[in-house]
Parts: C-alpha cells; structure tokens; sequence
C-alpha cells in the first residue's frame, strides 16, 4: 500500500505490536508518529497517511494529538484517517474517540484480514466530513451543531492523497 503508518504511542507493548501489524499489511512505510511537521515531510514522499492510535488507559489523552491532526493546515495531515486501536470495546472510550474525530475504532482481534478490511472502508471512496465550531471529522448524524459549518466531501487515494470534491458551508435553520 502506498501509504505510511504513523504510529501514536509507545514503541514498546501495544505500540510496538501495532507497528507489527502494520508493517504485515504492506504500509510502504510505517514510523512513530513524531508530530505533524514530520508527517507532513513524510507526504511528500507517501502522500496517504495514517495514523494509527495504540490502545491506552485513558482515552481522553489523546485528544491534544489528535487535535493537532485534525486542525492541521495541510490537507494531506488534516482529512488523513485517525484509527483507535481499542483492547476493549468500551462504549465510553468508542464515544471519546468519535467525539475527537476518529474514522474507526477497532477492537480484538486485530486479525490482518479484518484490520485491512476496515482500513480499506477509509481509501478510494466518498466521504463526507462535518466542521463546526467544536467538532472536525467524518460526519455523523448525532452531530448537531447550531450556527455555521460545512459539510466536506473528500476522497483519500494512495496516488493521489486526499482531494476534496466538494466544500460547502452551511447555517443552521
């Protein structure tokens, strides 16, 4: 896959495994996540990236990196999919992750073939973000926002990395 896979957490335990992982299902590169001015150096030469979160105990500790994700200024690091690696299938952590902006949360077992198959979900199709002034990510129905935002249809490609179709701002009724 002509994509890289940053690795968010520690380089050892579920991190290390998750590196394992990645490097199983053909990333052309995968590296620890070393903050947004690498990744972005990085699309340069893999213009897809992921960026896989490792599971850890509080779920809300993440936030601070994947706001520096999702509010990036290059478009490659900003609509790039966010994937949490959960060892349990907390609804709390699940809700934590969607609130922040993930594309998934995946659970165990985290088999190659089903780990592919979600990851695949996320490439060469359709998706639509939401931004509103307090939430950045794939749209969801629940999302309800008052006031201005804009609704963002987009396609990642391993070629291409991520274009956007269509941006629309849109005002409450």
């Amino acid at each position: 896959m002509k994509a890289c896979a940053h690795i968010v957490g520690p380089q050892d335990g579920p991190g290390a495994a998750l590196s394992d992982l990645a490097r199983s299902l053909g990333f052309a590169a995968v590296q620890p996540y070393a903050g947004v001015g690498a990744a972005e150096a990085q699309s340069q030469q893999t213009p897809l990236m992921f960026f896989l979160f490792a599971a850890v105990e509080n779920v809300a500790s993440l936030k601070a990196t994947a706001d520096s994700i999702r509010f990036a200024n290059a478009r490659r690091i900003r609509f790039s999919p966010l994937v949490y690696f959960s060892e349990s299938p907390s609804a709390e952590a699940i809700r934590a992750c969607v609130e922040m902006g993930f594309d998934d949360v995946i659970t165990l077992p985290f088999t190659g073939t089903r780990v592919r198959s979600r990851l695949s979900r996320l490439v060469d199709r359709r998706l639509v973000f939401f931004e509103s002034a307090h939430y950045f990510g794939p749209d969801r129905r629940s999302t309800t926002d008052a006031g201005v935002s804009r609704r963002i249809e987009i396609v990642r490609s391993t070629d291409a990395g991520v274009s956007v179709i269509r941006d629309e701002m849109r005002r409450a009724a």
